[in-house]
């Protein structure tokens, strides 16, 4: 049988040890792409005025190369965050159909440890969920420590949909946007660092995108019909959003607008956005409470 034998570990050796299991720091990155669009509190967003292309500094072949070392270094990070396990990070994706939730949600999660990755996908309410508040079954989808979550489709549904179908008045949607605000706070305060995305495309764009859905037997199975009633209130859904972001961009956290039409530049800006979140975040590896050099396996 081995048996560990273990000594005290010195002050010294404790500094040491904890200098080591730091993660190196990443170079900068000096080439970003511009677009994007960060609501803070007090700002009063217009999409209308918001370009859904970006404008890269890179080319499309160095910015894909870009997104592969920054998926590296997620990769880091998301392993010291795993281990360090005290916080989290919740990534919150929301856009019009089409918009790319899916393929940006397979771009950030590609090359990620599973174990350190929990994504919930929002879909109709289920009856139970139905029987109680709306964040009921959100809260309960909230990320552990140490982990990544991220949520296709959010909370922010209930305060959208119903917006845009007159499901509910003006009074009960902002004690909704009060409640959201209130949430996140609370998830703030317990350790959780949120990034809030909206996929940003044009009216344009989404007809393309379900017109390339009808010609493609291996995406036919996306397309549903009563997109079509939706893509209709276009207009109501632009506006819902813009009231929704202006009501819910807090100072712990803002709205993103990504310009989703080009999906490349789109991966890069977001993946840029998740690891510089991370990198403030710092997530350390812990010290062992001995030292590994007095370690003797027999």
């Amino acid at each position: 049988m081995r048996t560990l034998k273990t000594e005290p570990q010195s002050p010294a050796q404790e500094r040491a040890q904890n200098d080591a299991a730091k993660l190196r720091p990443i170079q900068p990155r000096k080439a970003r792409t511009s677009g994007v669009v960060v609501v803070h509190p007090e700002a009063q967003v217009r999409l209308a005025t918001v370009d859904s292309v970006a404008k890269p500094a890179l080319s499309r072949d160095d910015a894909e190369r870009q997104v592969e070392r920054l998926r590296e270094r997620l990769l880091e990070l998301q392993q010291a965050l795993y281990a360090e396990h005290r916080r989290s990070l919740l990534i919150v994706i929301q856009a019009m159909d089409t918009g790319g939730k899916d393929g940006a949600i397979k771009k950030i999660c590609s090359g990620l440890d599973p174990n350190g990755v929990h994504l919930t996908n929002f879909k109709y309410p289920s009856p139970e969920e139905w029987d109680h508040d709306f964040l009921w079954r959100i809260h309960h989808a909230a990320p552990r420590k140490g982990v990544i979550g991220i949520w296709n489709r959010s909370h922010y549904e209930d305060v959208l949909v119903p917006r845009v179908h007159k499901q509910i008045n003006e009074e009960v949607w902002r004690q909704r946007c009060e409640d959201i605000n209130a949430f996140e706070r609370l998830l703030n305060r317990n350790g959780v660092t949120l990034l809030k995305f909206f996929l940003h495309i044009s009216k344009e764009e989404q007809k393309e995108r379900l017109e390339a859905r009808l010609k493609d037997p291996t995406k036919l199975w996306k397309f549903n019909v009563a997109d079509l009633k939706e893509r209709a209130l276009w207009d109501s859904y632009q506006l819902a959003y813009e009231a929704v972001m202006n009501e819910t961009a807090t100072k712990d956290a803002p709205w993103h607008i990504v310009p989703a039409n080009r999906k490349w530049a789109r991966n890069l800006i977001m993946l840029e956005a998740v690891v510089s979140a991370l990198e403030r975040m710092n997530p350390q590896y812990p010290a062992p409470a001995f030292d590994p050099k007095k370690i003797v396996v027999e």
